[in-house]
């Protein structure tokens, strides 16, 4: 980094800009109120992110958000190839930089800029930076999450324990790939992957207690629209009261009722 020019810092300041701003696009945020006249953040878990769209307004507004905010940390990542091209900047420092810009494309989707600074977790956004950075890694991780969210119909859990999975796969990437000559190569990666696990659960910590409790909601992904009210009336048949999912759903049939009568 001593060799680094002005240029060099001046590019390299700018792609984490970019980073964040594109981390900062609240596509759940937008869409909720473009396609459903809510916005998401009132709803739900309150939480501007994949998992509240689908717990509330279904499958068909979850996955554009999914996809947007995955491609965004990815594309946030990908910016700090331009770097390549500049011979001052070292392949250790390629991957700094690669580190950096996760961090800046994560904070602005958990804090952006264009939504008044209340964004949701970060966990696609961080899945789309993480394959940028080594993909095998975030492809394993990612078969975790699917596995464990198969068995257990919670995002949250899957969610955590692919996350503390993190950096021990790149420990193993690390000491697969251990180079005498260059000792201290993977150790921002290894850090970086820590501190990843101990957020993704610090950001979890209502959910945790939700689960403790058993009051955290299930995702079925793969049942009819019957059987999953049923499985969900199921889960709250001890006290009889209807589900915070169930109550959103009537307030969204609602409103759509109304705007069919205005438009009458």
């Amino acid at each position: 980094m001593e060799t680094w020019g002005v240029l060099t810092f001046y590019c390299a300041f700018t792609i984490l800009v970019i980073g964040y701003l594109l981390g900062s696009i609240p596509s759940a945020v937008w869409i909720g109120k473009k396609y459903y006249g809510i916005d998401i953040r009132e709803h739900g878990s309150k939480n501007a992110g994949t998992t509240n769209m689908l717990r509330v307004l279904g499958k068909r507004a979850a996955l554009p958000v999914f996809v947007i905010d995955y491609f965004k940390g990815f594309g946030g990542v990908m910016l700090t190839s331009l770097l390549r091209y500049d011979d001052a900047v070292s392949e250790a420092w390629l991957i700094n930089m690669r580190i950096i810009a996760t961090v800046a494309v994560v904070l602005g989707h958990i804090f952006p800029i264009f939504a008044g600074f209340r964004g949701g977790k970060g966990v696609a956004t961080l899945l789309g930076a993480g394959t940028a950075i080594y993909p095998p890694i975030m492809l394993m991780c990612f078969g975790v999450w699917c596995l464990v969210f198969a068995v257990s119909h919670y995002v949250s859990l899957a969610s955590m324990v692919a996350g503390c999975c993190y950096p021990l796969l790149v420990m193993i990437f690390a000491t697969m790939t251990y180079n005498p000559a260059t000792p201290f190569l993977s150790l921002p990666f290894i850090v970086f992957s820590w501190v990843v696990a101990v957020l993704l659960v610090w950001t979890h910590r209502k959910n945790i207690g939700r689960l403790r409790d058993g009051t955290e909601s299930k995702i079925y992904l793969w049942l009819k629209p019957e059987e999953k009210a049923e499985n969900v009336a199921g889960e709250n048949s001890e006290n009889g009261d209807k589900t915070l999912e169930s109550m959103i759903s009537e307030e969204y049939k609602a409103f759509e009722r109304d705007q069919q009568s205005m438009k009458r």
